[in-house]
């Protein structure tokens, strides 16, 4: 982010104005988790991030449900729960933003939360219990979706979390360029109707607390 923002003209600084908080957040925490060598590789995303800013809510919830859906089929048991209910916050925004009816799923939504039934039913009471308004989504629950899908990757049993990391940053990356650059605000790609209805890193790599 700090390459990012000498690349757009701006001070030096890891939180640049060229780029949508949210998303600056998730590339900082995937280059404080992965190795040097994936850290390098990190590098050639730089210019595509330059210029993706928005104030639009949907960038938000994109962004908190790409994260959520890739990390929630890996995660461990114990950070299920909170990252359903993130999948399913994140679908109840973008569907109220869209106007469209309550309940509405991806298919990227319906097969994560396939994979972990158990959470998924669990979030489903929750969620049907609590209402998120659009202020706290963007302050509260789509920047803690982000930090759970980081660290729930970084502590994930799986052999390569560092490509996961990788290709999580750059789904997101793609999302938001479709929002921001290609289409503006758009709704939500291939959903379906509705359907019924967080510690330490790997090797002590600890998640930064400013982002």
């Amino acid at each position: 982010m700090e390459l990012a923002s000498y690349l757009a003209g701006e001070r030096w600084s890891d939180h640049p104005a060229c780029t949508h908080p949210l998303l600056a957040a998730l590339a900082r925490l995937v280059n404080d988790n992965v190795d040097d060598d994936s850290r390098a590789e990190l590098v050639g995303l730089v210019p595509s991030i330059i210029g993706l800013a928005s104030d639009d809510l949907r960038v938000d919830a994109r962004i908190a449900l790409r994260c959520a859906t890739a990390a929630l089929p890996v995660a461990a048991a114990e950070r299920q729960l909170a990252l359903a209910v993130s999948v399913l916050a994140a679908e109840e925004m973008l569907a109220r933003l869209d106007g469209a009816p309550s309940g509405r799923m991806s298919e990227a939504s319906r097969q994560a939360m396939a994979q972990v039934p158990y959470a998924a039913e669990q979030a489903r009471r929750f969620s049907r219990a609590a209402k998120i308004t659009e202020k706290g989504f963007r302050r509260y629950a789509a920047p803690n979706a982000v930090q759970l899908a980081v660290v729930g990757i970084v502590q994930a049993c799986i052999p390569d979390p560092d490509k996961l990391l990788r290709e999580l940053l750059a789904g997101a990356i793609g999302d938001c360029t479709t929002l921001i650059r290609d289409t503006g605000p758009a709704g939500p790609v291939g959903v379906v109707g509705p359907v019924g209805a967080a510690e330490a890193t790997r090797d002590e790599r600890a998640v930064p607390s400013h982002a």
